[in-house]
């Protein structure tokens, strides 16, 4: 059985001291080897019988005395409940939290549950392709510079195509901090945006060998873009307040890399045309489409 979760990245780190305290007294102290300091503390539904964190510390699962996992985000707020049978005594999770396992002591089992978080990404005025009101969206983080987004541009078009009229697809920018061309690049493909030509800057700038300074304007032109204005948009305010709202929903994504894709929320983890078929029509089939 799959549960979907609604997960949000913030900052937190939980820290366990075996000193015994009085209630509402916060873990916090000295001695000659040792230092501790409380960072985060909240209330749990139930008696605890089991703890499990994911290695990114983005999400933390409670096995309760009322046969549900928890599971809380970083500040402590609950993002969603699993019921599981009563003789579960026992919780691990993979590295990224997306898979939960289970031991059942009264039937000696073990059970793997697929677990999915659905994030709200903000698209409001983010380039896309495809019908605006379709059922389902595509989100994509990349860079412009990145190899492996630019060997995925066949694979979208191939969805894109296959399912026409019912898929949109909505472009973030995540610029790389070790790709030199790739800030400058997503700043030029905005700026071809605020002339109606952003796929079109798209396409060529996955196609360039080499980006360079050169190459940019060389698309731009090509392009039949008004310069002026395309090298003015470039140096706005304007278009980098809009690159960094782009890097930061990728950041309250949970987003570390590139290309990052989501379908209608969910987080594709299978780049192949099987993988997008799994997720698309497991989306459609919801919208009864």
């Amino acid at each position: 059985m799959r549960y979907t979760l609604i997960a949000q990245a913030c900052a937190f780190s939980l820290i366990l001291a075996t000193t015994s305290y009085a209630a509402n007294t916060p873990y916090t102290g000295l001695d000659n080897r040792l230092e501790w300091t409380q960072q985060e503390s909240w209330q749990i539904a139930g008696k605890p019988v089991d703890i499990v964190r994911s290695l990114d510390g983005k999400n933390t699962f409670i096995l309760n005395d009322q046969h549900q996992v928890l599971v809380y985000d970083q500040q402590g707020a609950i993002q969603g409940t699993i019921p599981v049978a009563a003789g579960v005594n026992a919780i691990d999770i993979a590295p990224q939290g997306e898979f939960l396992y289970l031991i059942d002591k009264e039937t000696s089992q073990f059970t793997a549950i697929a677990v999915d978080f659905v994030i709200d990404i903000d698209t409001v005025g983010s380039p896309l392709k495809g019908p605006a009101d379709a059922p389902v969206s595509m989100v994509i983080f990349t860079d412009f510079q990145c190899p492996y987004c630019i060997k995925l541009v066949p694979l979208l078009d191939q969805v894109m195509e296959k399912y026409k009229g019912k898929i949109k697809l909505v472009f973030k920018n995540m610029p790389l901090q070790f790709h030199e061309m790739a800030e400058p690049s997503a700043r030029a493909a905005l700026a071809a945006n605020e002339q109606g030509k952003f796929w079109e800057f798209h396409d060529k700038l996955f196609t360039v060998a080499q980006l360079k300074p050169e190459a940019i304007t060389e698309i731009a032109t090509t392009l039949g873009l008004d310069m002026a204005r395309f090298n003015t948009d470039m140096q706005s305010p304007a278009i980098r307040q809009k690159l960094n709202k782009d890097m930061l929903d990728a950041q309250k994504a949970g987003v570390t890399g590139t290309p990052t894709l989501y379908i209608n929320g969910r987080k594709l983890k299978q780049r192949s045309l099987a993988g997008f078929e799994t997720l698309i029509n497991d989306e459609l089939k919801k919208a009864g489409k």
